[in-house]
């Protein structure tokens, strides 16, 4: 599958863009365990045109995390022109690898995002979103992607038709996720639309799915049944980043590898929360590694004082000794069933 001139190999894994999750040390351990493309946390274009330091913070990317999309957001022409301009210049504003891909998040379903007519409320509006998607193509050289949903509604599911016009404007690949706004994450995601885009015979861009791929026979499904040219997965990454290595080792072979034992998410979660301090600091480090260390060991028999001491400490120092604890008192206990941590 390519991206413009960016090829990701046959039946490529992406890492959504997900708030407050995929920051830059869960790329990184992301991309370790074999996805082919991530995307930063979507950036508001208000917050970039108002300078807003925590918006330019997350421009910033590593050559370890690539190929990375870049993923704004908004509902404003002009500042969504202006913030694809520059995220296309990331890597001289803040260094680091920059942008491969600028991609348009017109899918977050968010009520404070969706209700002001950004991200998936752009459904209720087609033609200002493919006329904001036009411009954006035209004032970048970078390929423009974009990531939406099926419709605002079970009465407006209008993604059939919205993906030709977009493609027409100029975008390089089209995700969709398989749900409506009104949806929000609930009930099951529904691929058969997604199908009808990718036997649609006047689109020729790749097709991304996005939706409930929880499985490699999941993935693997989303592929033989719906003929999608690449799988984004979300939510099922988190306490669980290693599902594109499971769903990799699947496709090639027809078997499961066994379930990660503990020491090894023991030696993950040292990692991780090393990248972190490295990466935002001791603070910010430590507070935004809580979710992941309790949910990397989800599911072990009485770890709940365990759990609860892993997301109250805030010395980094006793936090790793804790993981050495953790190691030693059920390194060698029956790894639990990872995914289904859906928090974010």
């Amino acid at each position: 599958m390519k991206i413009g001139d960016l090829d990701l190999g046959e039946k490529p894994l992406l890492l959504a863009p997900m708030e407050d999750v995929t920051d830059a040390s869960f790329r990184v351990v992301c991309k370790d365990y074999g996805a082919d493309m991530v995307y930063t946390e979507f950036v508001s274009s208000d917050g970039l045109m108002h300078e807003s330091v925590k918006s330019f913070d997350k421009f910033k990317t590593s050559d370890e995390e690539a190929p990375i999309g870049i993923q704004i957001y908004g509902h404003l022409p002009e500042a969504m022109v202006e913030s694809a301009r520059l995220a296309e210049r990331a890597q001289e504003l803040v260094g680091g690898h920059g942008a491969d891909v600028i991609d348009i998040n017109f899918g977050c379903p968010v009520r404070k995002i969706a209700g002001r007519g950004a991200g998936s409320g752009m459904m209720k509006e087609p033609d200002k979103m493919v006329a904001i998607t036009k411009a954006v193509v035209e004032a970048v050289s970078k390929p423009v992607t974009v990531k939406t949903r099926l419709g605002w509604d079970e009465e407006s599911k209008i993604i059939v038709d919205l993906a030709e016009r977009l493609q027409d404007v100029g975008i390089q690949a089209l995700t969709v996720h398989g749900r409506t706004r009104q949806q929000m994450y609930t009930g099951q995601a529904d691929w058969t639309l997604i199908g009808a885009i990718k036997e649609n015979p006047r689109m020729h861009i790749p097709i991304i799915g996005n939706g409930d791929i929880r499985t490699p026979e999941g993935a693997k499904e989303a592929f033989d049944r719906y003929g999608v040219d690449g799988i984004m997965i979300g939510r099922a990454t988190f306490g669980h980043p290693w599902i594109f290595r499971e769903i990799k080792h699947y496709l090639q072979t027809g078997e499961r590898l066994p379930e990660m034992g503990v020491r090894e998410r023991v030696a993950l979660a040292r990692r991780h929360l090393q990248l972190s301090l490295d990466l935002k600091g001791e603070k910010a480090g430590v507070l935004e590694m809580r979710r992941h260390l309790s949910c990397y060991f989800k599911g072990l028999e009485n770890f709940e004082q365990m759990r609860i001491r892993l997301v109250t400490e805030s010395d980094p120092a006793t936090l790793f000794s804790l993981l050495d604890e953790v190691d030693a008192q059920w390194g060698d206990a029956p790894a639990p069933p990872a995914g289904n941590v859906y928090q974010v």
